[in-house]
């Protein structure tokens, strides 16, 4: 099986968000296993969450972060709201499907 690579800035992202984690963490005097019970995931998980790792789905790693603070987007849940309105109101405007160009046939001889 081939192995998924990131590159350096998305390993970057997932370390920062892991760190910001485990400070949030930290401050709330929490130890890992208390956090981990509170959001449903294996010690082990939430260590591989911390320590930056990009295997934990996307989902996890956000409940982690807002169980300890850690702001991601908008601590507005109306501006979190009119952000992802836009978005969906600029993908209507765009194709529903993305097709790669074709290379014109050179016919001519």
């Amino acid at each position: 099986m081939k192995q998924r690579t990131y590159s350096k800035y998305a390993k970057e992202a997932a370390l920062l968000l892991g760190q910001q984690i485990r400070l949030g963490r930290k401050e709330r005097q929490w130890s890992e296993q208390n956090l981990a019970e509170r959001a449903g995931i294996s010690r082990g998980t939430l260590q591989k969450i911390e320590s930056g790792e990009m295997s934990p789905s996307i989902g996890l790693v956000f409940e982690v972060a807002a169980l300890v603070g850690v702001p991601l987007f908008e601590h507005e849940s109306r501006a979190l709201a009119t952000g992802i309105e836009l978005a969906q109101s600029k993908i209507a405007l765009l194709p529903k499907r993305i097709r790669n160009k074709t290379k014109a046939v050179d016919d001519e001889f």
